[in-house]
């Protein structure tokens, strides 16, 4: 871990990147956000910014901080994850190195760019003169769960939000969900030289998986959503069978559906009963379904207050109006939305996220830090 505290973005990035926040449900003994969220919390402390530990999960550590406004004004959060994926055939992942204008190592995109200029808009929010609150919310476990920031929205609230994933500089309005289906064909097992006796769990399986292409034929025929595109659904994992001289009693079947805003959870239960009815017409044929997770698409409205200044200090300071687009995977912005806060995503340029070479863009770190500053100044005043 750095000794120092630095100031200055490059620094401070290094410094960031520097720590191990690997995420132990992703790689088991991992070193997780305990050292990074002790570390940031210490470097807002020194420089007289609040700030408080919430641990989510035994030593998953977020880090909340606030610099207080006058009162009367609207409040605003800023928004970013402490996690990062593994270092699996990265080299070098946790020794920073700056490159052309580029800052390589593991989490320089995602998201520890975006976190670097979260603490530098908060530090410079400090005397501003402001009438409503800035919060910090540096999260756990954004890569696996999302436990931390499910345990910070039970302690804070705002007005609006910005999350500071990476979108290359522009305005993220929406992006993908996607719920976990497990479905289950049964058999009966016996000898593979009794067909009387056996049923085919795996084969039963195949219905399925012909259901499932079906119905993804029938999700790229679907309106599309302006910035996202078409929902969708693919088979992930399947297993089944007890040995090669054997009738399969069970097979399992591991699905993930992509959704889009104003999709719900009830009417994909419906299109999973949809799916499955046809072939129960067979009395041999017999299967389960379950949803094993739901994580809600995100979507907000372009003429919302936050949207609207963020984009309009952006233009002012990046001289072009940043482009309105969607994201295809999920964020924790999706979890903020839901708890009433009006967010939008907007982070730093780069590449490399869950890549072996990573990399951010270091001008547009600060370019960030320099909209986050300005829009705060402006939502909150």
């Amino acid at each position: 871990m750095p000794d120092t505290l630095p100031d200055t973005l490059p620094e401070l990035l290094s410094a960031l990147v520097s720590i191990d926040s690997v995420n132990p449900s992703l790689v088991p003994g991992a070193a997780g956000e305990a050292a990074l969220a002790h570390w940031v919390a210490g470097w807002l402390r020194e420089r007289g910014i609040e700030a408080v530990l919430d641990e989510a999960a035994p030593g998953r550590l977020s880090v909340i901080a606030t610099v207080r406004g006058s009162g009367g004004g609207r409040s605003l959060l800023l928004c970013a994850h402490l996690d990062t994926v593994g270092t699996d055939h990265m080299p070098d992942a946790l020794e920073p190195r700056i490159q052309d204008g580029r800052l390589y190592g593991r989490g320089a995109y995602d998201m520890k760019g975006g976190l670097a200029a979260c603490l530098l808009a908060l530090q410079g929010a400090q005397g501003a003169g402001l009438r409503g609150d800035v919060i910090l919310a540096a999260v756990a476990d954004e890569e696996y769960a999302s436990l931390g920031v499910q345990s910070v929205l039970g302690r804070i609230t705002a007005d609006a939000a910005i999350v500071t994933e990476p979108t290359s500089l522009e305005l993220c309005v929406a992006h993908k969900g996607f719920t976990w289906h497990e479905i289950t064909t049964f058999g009966r097992a016996a000898h593979g030289s009794r067909p009387d006796l056996g049923t085919d769990a795996i084969a039963h399986m195949g219905r399925v998986l012909g259901q499932l292409e079906a119905y993804g034929h029938d999700l790229g025929s679907r309106a599309p959503h302006p910035l996202l595109g078409h929902a969708s659904v693919h088979a992930s994992l399947i297993q089944g069978g007890q040995e090669l001289s054997s009738y399969p009693e069970c097979c399992t079947l591991q699905v993930e559906r992509r959704t889009l805003p104003g999709e719900t959870a009830g009417e994909i239960e419906r299109e999973w009963t949809a799916l499955l009815s046809p072939l129960a017409s067979d009395p041999a044929f017999r299967a389960e379904h379950r949803t094993t997770l739901v994580r809600e698409p995100f979507g907000v409205p372009v003429d919302a207050p936050i949207v609207q200044t963020l984009r309009g200090q952006a233009t002012l300071i990046l001289n072009q109006t940043p482009t309105l687009t969607g994201m295809s995977f999920w964020m924790d912005s999706a979890f903020l939305a839901a708890a009433g806060i009006s967010t939008v995503v907007f982070g730093p340029h780069g590449a490399g996220a869950h890549s072996a070479e990573e990399w951010v863009d270091l001008e547009s770190v600060g370019q960030c830090r320099a909209v986050l500053a300005a829009t705060l100044r402006a939502f909150c005043a």
